[in-house]
């Protein structure tokens, strides 16, 4: 395969990916990018999103709650905090990942009360999941947001 490199993926739980890719679309915490082959060196941070690698048409597809991806020489690997194959991902999965991204909130609020930055970022990260949520079609109950 012309300009191909590694793509890895794992999470705590497992690794989820370990395929020659072409690109590997990043939802990063600074704006989505894309990386492909003989990228500039890059670490980022992502944010809850879809994450897709692969070649041509054919791209799996990752929900992501967050992490770290390291573009190199080697090719991609991304260090998700969470992370489940879109055709695996259910309503109970999403509610979990919601709720947790809910009790980082409220823990936020309850122990940095006078340091909105922090608080501002676990809304940030509540926010995120919703709109993912929202965007491969599952519920995400906003009305107890």
């Amino acid at each position: 395969m012309a300009d191909s490199f590694t793509f890895d993926l794992v999470s705590p739980e497992r690794r989820l990916a370990r395929t020659e890719v072409t690109e590997v679309q990043i939802p990063g915490a600074d704006g989505d990018m894309t990386a492909m082959a003989d990228h500039a060196p890059t670490i980022t941070t992502l944010r809850p999103g879809i994450l897709r690698a692969g070649s041509g048409g054919d791209m799996a597809e990752y929900v992501v709650s967050g992490g770290f991806a390291e573009i190199g020489a080697g090719g991609v690997t991304v260090l998700a905090e969470q992370a489940v194959p879109r055709a695996e991902m259910t309503q109970e999965i999403m509610n979990a990942m919601l709720e947790e991204a809910k009790n980082a909130y409220r823990k936020a609020q309850e122990t940095w009360e006078n340091e909105p930055g922090l608080v501002d970022d676990a809304a940030k990260l509540l926010s995120d999941m919703v709109a993912v949520g929202g965007h491969i079609g599952l519920s995400t109950d906003q009305a107890n947001l």
